[in-house]
């Protein structure tokens, strides 16, 4: 019995494009989300150590 079996486009599947532009979709705010995180973090470092705007 072949394990392996070769990869070519008879035997792919896709995704339905509802599906596809979903998980793009949550990925990308997933990405937006960690970089807000990120960015008040280091607001809130830079304003524990002094650095006020007024």
């Amino acid at each position: 019995m072949n394990l392996i079996r070769k990869m070519d486009d008879s035997n792919i599947t896709k995704a339905p494009f509802l599906k596809r532009v979903g998980w793009m979709a949550v990925i990308w705010g997933g990405s937006v989300l960690a970089l807000f995180v990120v960015a008040t973090a280091f607001h809130l470092l830079m304003f524990a150590a002094g650095m006020r705007s007024h």
